[in-house]
């Protein structure tokens, strides 16, 4: 009876054994799904004046790029370093002191690229020590970009693309970093919750600035979120319904 038993065991082995193999072999290959790459965003307040210094990245290859670094590099290193990401870019959407005044340190600390602002604004870097001075900021070096922004560039981060767009009257030589996918802009000084950018520093111009909101942002759409320089996010179809300086445009 024994002899017996082991006989059948193992004759019920092998035919799972085989019967196995065959459904293996049946089976369709599979392919392992890739989800889709998406882009990320980390908003810090830095400086006395509270400027919002964004660090945005792509989760799929983990590189990061920092827009305005105004100061408080320690704080942004080691955001970037909780978040796991790469900083590999720096960009510039103007160059007033409380956006721009760490740009050179970070630059050299890290080695990375400064891309912007536009070149209206290079009086505005080569006046950075000055205004760090008369505003109570750690000393601040003028730094050269390594690429100007004009109207129409786009940036690349990752396995993403970020439209530029020139937005003038705040500073000449502002330009907005606009992500379709992501229905973000990372707006500098242009527009605010509530409110606009001061057009009073030397070569300011209002009618510019009105244009730039008009004619550069809002064809983004009214369902796009914007960052401003300071203060919350808000959309441009809130702004232009609420907002005093440019409801009804």
């Amino acid at each position: 009876m024994v002899v017996v038993w082991f006989f059948c065991t193992n004759a019920i082995l092998k035919s799972y054994a085989q019967k196995t193999k065959r459904y293996r072999q049946a089976l369709p290959k599979l392919v392992p799904t890739k989800l889709p790459s998406m882009l990320h965003y980390q908003t810090v307040p830095v400086t006395p004046f509270e400027q919002n210094c964004s660090i945005v990245w792509c989760d799929q290859t983990h590189q990061a790029a920092i827009i305005d670094p105004g100061g408080d590099l320690d704080l942004l290193i080691a955001t970037a370093q909780k978040l796991g990401v790469t900083l590999e870019q720096i960009w510039i959407t103007h160059a007033h002191v409380d956006h721009a005044a760490a740009t050179q340190e970070l630059a050299d600390r890290l080695g990375l690229p400064i891309i912007g602002p536009h070149p209206g604004d290079q009086f505005w870097i080569d006046g950075l020590p000055m205004a760090a001075a008369t505003y109570g900021f750690p000393p601040a070096r003028p730094f050269k970009p390594t690429r100007w922004l004009k109207d129409g560039d786009t940036v690349s981060l990752g396995e993403h693309v970020l439209q530029v767009r020139h937005c003038p009257g705040h500073t000449p030589g502002h330009v907005v970093f606009y992500s379709a996918e992501m229905k973000r802009a990372f707006v500098g000084d242009v527009l605010f919750a509530g409110s606009i950018g001061r057009t009073d520093f030397p070569q300011g111009n209002h009618a510019d600035l009105i244009n730039s909101i008009t004619q550069r942002l809002w064809p983004m759409g009214n369902d796009t979120v914007f960052i401003p320089g300071h203060g919350p996010e808000s959309s441009f179809g809130v702004e232009r319904v609420r907002n005093p300086y440019v409801a009804g445009t």
